[in-house]
């Protein structure tokens, strides 16, 4: 996945988070929708997490492309 297309699914992904937030303003989200805001918000710090790498790869003079997706456990247990 190239910069470009991760930056896609960035701006993908947050239209689908507000989405759902903006249909429930003022309103408790129901347990499908709590999962699913879940799952949008940790394959949104995978993508970020990606794109860091690939960007650290490339200060460094590394292949980007050899960045590789980690898994949601790993991603979601980094501090902020």
């Amino acid at each position: 996945m190239q910069d470009l297309e991760i930056v896609n699914e960035i701006h993908r992904l947050v239209e689908q988070e507000h989405s759902l937030e903006r249909s429930h303003e003022g309103l408790e989200l129901s347990v499908d929708e709590q999962g699913r805001l879940r799952r949008i918000e940790e394959t949104l710090d995978q993508c970020w997490d990606l794109l860091r790498q690939r960007r650290a790869r490339r200060a460094a003079g590394q292949d980007p492309d050899s960045a590789e997706v980690r898994p949601r456990d790993i991603v979601e247990g980094y501090r902020q």
